[in-house]
């Protein structure tokens, strides 16, 4: 086994050990993961909670009702999560595919294969490629590995990649030298997110504390 691999396996055990099952991600529905998806970017999550309540109270979290709905009340109800208007226009651009290329059922779109789905989704203004992999392995069950500044952050201070390492260099990494198991690449990008937010911080890390510590 490769040293690298060796490593990228020990960081998962041992932050599945500690934070255990982190069960990513909380929704009611594959759609309302693609809605949450978009709303997350270039916010906390507490945020998009408070929009998506939003949306659920005025009946709207479906593709054609996203549609149908004029700007102005959309971008009323997601105004919690920041970027308001710019979100608006996304979440319409993304609807508007569902319904294009499986008329809003999911379960359609899941038979694409995952390179053909994922280039579809980045052809969708407004989904990058962080956005496109959450909505791949969170909503439709698709073996990728979600790159966030977090990975980056900890893949770096571990040895693993270079400081201005691009995502997709990331990405391969994790993709060579990991299971490509839906539940498995779920779960590890999770556990990164709470150990990046708990220890690996950007300034100062807790390193001593750190369940990685020593690796």
């Amino acid at each position: 086994m490769k040293k690298i691999e060796l490593k990228i396996k020990k960081i998962y055990s041992l932050l599945d050990s500690h934070f255990g099952d982190q069960a990513w991600w909380p929704a009611d529905s594959a759609f309302e993961v693609i809605v949450g998806a978009i709303l997350t970017q270039n916010t906390a999550w507490g945020n998009v909670e408070k929009a998506l309540e939003a949306l659920k109270k005025n009946k709207l979290l479906t593709p054609k009702k996203i549609v149908s709905a004029s700007r102005g009340k959309l971008a009323r109800a997601i105004r919690p999560a920041g970027y308001y208007n710019i979100k608006t226009g996304r979440l319409k651009n993304i609807s508007k595919f569902l319904l294009t290329e499986c008329v809003g059922k999911l379960e359609k779109l899941k038979k694409f294969d995952t390179k053909t789905l994922r280039e579809k989704l980045l052809q969708v203004k407004g989904i990058g490629p962080e956005t496109a992999d959450s909505i791949l392995v969170y909503a439709l069950e698709k073996p990728v590995f979600v790159v966030d500044a977090y990975t980056k952050r900890i893949f770096y201070r571990h040895g693993l990649i270079s400081e201005d390492a691009g995502y997709h260099d990331v990405q391969d990494l994790v993709h060579d030298n990991f299971p490509r198991n839906v539940k498995m690449l779920n779960q590890f990008h999770a556990l990164i997110v709470e150990a990046g937010k708990k220890f690996c911080r950007k300034k100062s890390g807790l390193c001593k504390e750190c369940p990685l510590k020593g690796v």
